[in-house]
This record gives structure tokens, sequence and C-alpha cells, in this order.
């Protein structure tokens, strides 16, 4: 049967790619959406929508039937289940085979052999494919995790069986971390996949995380595309993708290519799969898992290889032959893919929800690649998983890769939302990651104590202080012009910028279409070139001897906010006169919070460990709160007594909702 009309079982912007590559080889699409996606793109960019249920995932997009029914209802031969959701779920795909439907995945066979985490590595070691040492049975309980573990060696890592995405994964360094992660692993389990095995094996550590990506047909051809590197993560969810991996050599990029072919063979695969390697510091590799879908991160693989993995998907569901060999692979480049998450940097990554008042990626070419399944004005609701985009850039090396990322992400802008902007341009631009000096451990190591916003070095300092100063001059000569006189400020082009306690004066001069200034006692290179108008909201400048910059600005009442490389900026911009004023203003004192706790995210509470009176101890679960897909321990910070509880289980909170109330002991 060859494909003409397809559905894609699926959602944000993985379901708005397989659109596009599924309309550009003149196949129909379908969509599917539950009540909160009404609205959504990837409904927009389908030839059909069929609506199937309530918000929850479990009442629509999990349910086998509705998806089939939409099936049966569009006249769709085929489905397309992206990631996550029903992509590895082989029932699905027994199901669409039974109603005579084609499943553009892989064999039910290989979905059940890689899907259980424990069975795949059994089969992985008979494939002759290198694993981690770990306990491979079934655990009982908590305390049969804690003997394992013991036995294994401190830390592991605990895994759900049927996991992915992060889901149902923890490291425990000691036994009271091994109780704890093995029971929010099985609740995350049951919730995410509906099937609460957990395993345990050794965490490797100064770990890569390092994956080969396959592509198999059904006349017994399998390749490997390259790696990509997904060692950046943050709770064992990747955030920075790239391939290739800066760490491989040519050798070792061959066995791991060699051995997932081997395993994909012995399985009978068919179809895009990935498989998941942990690489040590001396090039050491074992086999994680085996991913029977798309990934998140196939894009930075299409960028340098030239082929497209969805289209490469239906040619194979088609029954078509790959149409390249494994010689003809190629490695052309470097790509680099950051995932843009509505979740909150400053409050420890908390997911976010609301409206996207304003979004607008980069423009894209040849270079820069979105894939998106928002659009300006839409909603990030807390019914699924908080990724807005995947940014992707592609250069000849490495750091000129890095370079366009960063320039790409100061040209991004998302507000109304909290979002992993600002981390993402920051990490872009550490001495460590452009020098390629990555492992899981990644932003544990860098950014120990959470992230803040940082301190602009010198260079961003200069660029912040000249951008500003610009600004406020450019507002003075439009002025100037509206009253049709001369702008009588005595002070034009004299101010002082003041921001983070810093108060600097500044001086300007206007030639041609670029500026002279004087910072302090010392001259700034000059500004070449300022390119921003009244409105704009991402300036283009140009520093004699640094290149181009993006910022993003945002006119204030006393000057400017300012985003550059990952630098949030308020900056204050006062004539001379009016400057030597300032430190007389008053300032704001927050109120003091400290007793209390408060829902750092929209979510549900999944359990309340106290009651009033208890007295708890720094360290101590409090509750559990459930947002987007994820349980959060919540704890105490000092020892207190409970004065009065204010949430119960089940209960919906918005963000800095209170929910317990403490008092001294």
């Amino acid at each position: 049967m060859t494909i003409t009309k397809l559905l894609i079982a699926n959602r944000g912007e993985i379901a708005c790619r397989v659109i596009k590559t599924a309309q550009k080889m003149g196949i129909a699409t379908v969509a599917v959406y539950s009540d909160a996606d009404r609205e959504a793109l990837h409904v927009r960019m389908a030839d059909e929508a069929v609506h199937i249920g309530p918000s929850p995932a479990k009442d629509s997009y999990l349910q086998i039937d509705k998806i089939i029914a939409a099936c049966k209802q569009t006249g769709a031969q085929a489905v397309h289940p992206g990631y996550g959701f029903l992509s590895e779920n082989p029932k699905f795909a027994e199901a669409l085979d039974a109603a005579g439907i084609i499943f553009v995945g892989p064999p039910v066979k290989a979905i059940e052999a890689m899907g259980d985490k424990i069975a795949s590595k059994k089969i992985a070691a008979e494939a002759g494919v290198s694993t981690v040492p770990g306990h491979m049975g079934l655990i009982d309980d908590a305390e049969h995790a804690v003997t394992i573990a013991r036995s294994i060696g401190y830390p592991v890592m605990i895994k759900a069986s049927a996991g992915g995405g992060g889901k149902g994964m923890r490291i425990a360094h000691s036994d009271a971390e091994a109780r704890e992660g093995f029971e929010r692993s099985k609740s995350e389990a049951a919730s995410s996949f509906g099937d609460d095995r957990i395993f345990i094996e050794k965490f490797v550590t100064e770990p890569r995380h390092i994956e080969i990506q396959l592509i198999a047909d059904a006349h017994g051809n399998a390749l490997y595309l390259n790696e990509r590197e997904c060692s950046i993560q943050r709770r064992n969810q990747k955030v920075i993708e790239e391939a290739p991996s800066p760490f491989l050599d040519d050798a070792t990029r061959q066995a791991m290519g060699e051995q997932s072919v081997a395993l994909a063979k012995a399985v009978g695969y068919q179809s895009a799969g990935t498989v998941e390697f942990i690489v040590d510091k001396d090039r050491n590799f074992y086999f994680l898992e085996m991913n029977t879908r798309l990934q998140v991160e196939h894009p930075v693989t299409e960028l340098i290889t030239g082929l497209d993995l969805v289209e490469l998907m239906l040619r194979v569901a088609n029954g078509e032959k790959l149409p390249l060999t494994q010689g003809q692979v190629q490695r052309n480049g470097w790509a680099i893919e950051s995932r843009l998450y509505a979740e909150d940097p400053y409050r420890n990554f908390l997911p976010s929800t609301g409206r996207l008042t304003r979004y607008r990626p980069p423009a894209e070419t040849d270079t820069v690649r979105n894939d998106t399944g928002v659009f300006e004005g839409g909603e990030i609701s807390t019914f699924y998983d908080p990724m807005i985009a995947k940014l992707c850039t592609w250069a000849p090396t490495r750091i000129a890769a890095v370079d366009a990322m960063a320039a790409a992400l100061d040209s991004f802008e998302v507000e109304g939302v909290g979002n992993n902007l600002p981390f993402l341009s920051t990490v872009m631009g550490q001495e460590r990651f452009r020098a390629g000096r990555l492992t899981t451990g990644y932003i544990a190591e860098e950014f120990p104590d959470g992230f803040r916003n940082p301190v602009p070095d010198e260079t961003q300092r200069m660029k912040i202080i000249a951008a500003a100063a610009i600004i406020r001059l450019k507002a003075g000569m439009r002025h100037g012009n509206l009253d049709r006189a001369p702008y009588l400020d005595e002070d034009y082009g004299q101010y002082d910028v003041i921001f983070n306690d810093e108060q600097e004066k500044v001086s300007i001069e206007v030639y041609g279409e670029g500026y002279e200034l004087a910072i302090g006692n010392d001259h700034c290179p000059q500004v070449e070139h300022f390119d921003w108008q009244f409105g704009d909201t991402v300036a283009s400048m140009q520093i004699k001897g640094y290149g181009r910059d993006r910022l993003k600005v945002y006119p204030t009442t006393m000057g400017c906010r300012i985003k550059l490389g990952g630098v949030d900026i308020d900056a204050k911009v006062l004539p001379w006169h009016i400057a030597d004023l300032w430190h007389h203003m008053p300032v704001k004192v927050p109120p003091d919070m400290s007793r209390f706790l408060l829902c750092p995210m929209p979510g549900q509470v999944v359990r309340v460990d106290v009651a009033e009176g208890d007295i708890v101890e720094d360290g101590q679960t409090l509750a559990i709160v459930e947002a987007m897909k994820m349980e959060n321990v919540l704890k105490a910070e000092k020892r207190a007594r409970v004065g009065k509880v204010h949430v119960v289980p089940g209960a919906v909170l918005a963000v800095d909702q209170v929910m317990i109330e403490f008092e001294a002991v």
C-alpha cells in the first residue's frame, strides 16, 4: 500500500515537523487534538484535524481506540507516532496492524524487545554490545533497592524499565537516596508509562551521553548515521545536543556504529531508531538503551548528513529500500541544538505556564532551523511537556556553530512565560562548553548553586553600557525632532548608566552612522553601526574589533532592559545633573516570606507529608507536587513547627501559592 494520507498521533513541534515532510512528499495529513490543543499550531497546519478528547493525555493522546477511530474517519492509511505518548507502545502498533493501518515505526517485536530496558540489555549483551554492570531483575521494594545498590556500589542509576525522556530516573549516592529514588521513579513510571517496573545499574562517573542514529529497511539494510553528543542534561533530560561529538575519534565512532547496527539486526529492526551509550573519559562505551522511535534531537543529524529522517521513515514504511549505503553517509560540518523550555532557570528550572505574549524566533536560513509547535498568543498549559522550540544552527566547524547559536539565541524573543533562553545563552559563552569538555554532570558542576543572572564580563559590560547610552541619545534626538526644536537637555550626550550597583559616566559624540563613546576615563572602541528604531525589540550593534552583536532591548521609564549572551540588565540612563541625585532614592525592601512554603510551579499536589503541629527538620520532605509529568519533592530548609497546612492531595496550585505556614520552634 502506498501512503497517501498520514495521521500524526502526537502534538506540538514534532507533529508540525512530521506534517512539513509529509506535505513536501505530497502526502495529505491528519492532526489529532485534545481540548487544550484546539487552537494549536499542528491543528492549523494539517489538512484535516480530529478531536480526540479532554486535555489530559491519558484521556486523549494515549487512547489507542480514539486514534484508530480517527484513522477510519479520515481514511488515513498510516500513523506516524512522533516521540513520547504511544510511539514506543507495542500494543498501539499491534492495534494498528490489526486494523490494517501502517505504523510508521519498527515491528512490534523490536519495540517489545527494546522497550523493556531489562530485556534490551540482555539482548544487547548477546549481540556483542558493551553493557553497564547492574541488576537486571525486578526489584520488590525500597529496601530491596538499597540491598542491590550496595552490592553494585554507589553511585547508582535507578531507572524505569519502560522509561524515557528523563521520567522515572534518579541517581542515588546513599541508602536514603536509593529509597526515595526508588519510590519516586516507581511512581513517575506508573503515571507516565503505565509500567512501574524498576531496575538499577552502576552510574558511570565523568560520563558523556553519546548516541548513534540508525535507519533500517525491510530488505535487510541497516545504517548508522553518525553520532550525537547529548551530555548537557538537567534532571536526566537533554538540553543541548550536537552532531558529531567533539570527543569521539573515528575508531570509536565506527565501533559504536557497528555494534548499534548489530543490535538492530538482532531484533529485526526497521525504521529510524537510536542506540544510546554512556562513554567514559577513556572512550569506553556502554549500552544504555535503544529508543525505537524518532528522537527529539534528530535535526542535528539531518543537518550534518543532508538526510530527512521523517522522509526515510515514510519510505521504509512504504516498503522501499534505503536510497544509500553506509559509505555514502555524510558527516558534513557541525550542528548544535538548544531545547527552549517553558521553565524558569532562576527558580531551579521549574515549569512555567501561561500565554506567549511575545514569540519571535530568528529567521530560518540554510544554517538556522527552528522546530516549534507554538505561536505568539498561544498558551503553554500544564498538561504536556514544556518544550517551546528546538533551535538548531549549522556551520563548517564546531566553534562557528556555537557562535551561530549564540547569535540566534540573542535574537530569539520569548515573553509571557518563564523560559531557559538566558541559561542556553550563558552556556554558549562558557569556555568549558566551547572547548567541548562535556559530561552529564556539566550543569551541576558549572552551576552548583543553581542558575543566577550572570554578571557581565568586561566585554559584555562595555557593550551593554554603549547600547543603553546610544538608545538614550536616540530618545533625546527623537524628542527634539518631535518638538521641532533642538534638544534642550543641558547634558545632551552625557549620561550616567546605572546597573548592578554600578554607576558609570558616559559621553557620546555622533559621527556619520557611528558613535564615539568615552566610558569613565576610557575611550570605547568606535560603535560603527547601531541598527535600532523606536518600537524595535532587537538591536544590531557593531563595535570596531568585536564583530556584530544582536541585543534584545526593551525601553523602560528611565532607561532600558538589555539582554545579551544570557545577561539580563535593567539599565538606568540619566543625564549627569540628574544622576548625581540618584543615591538619594529610597530602596524598596521585599517582604519576608521565609515562614511560608510557596508552591514553586503550577502543579497538582501528590502528597502532603506533614500535619499542623509537627516539628520538621532541615531537609525533611514536606510535600510532593507534580508538574508537566515530573514529581517535585519539596523539603524543609530549616527546623520549624508546622503552623497551618493550606493544601490537600489533589489540589491544583498556582505558582507562589501558599502551601504550608511555619512557626519558630
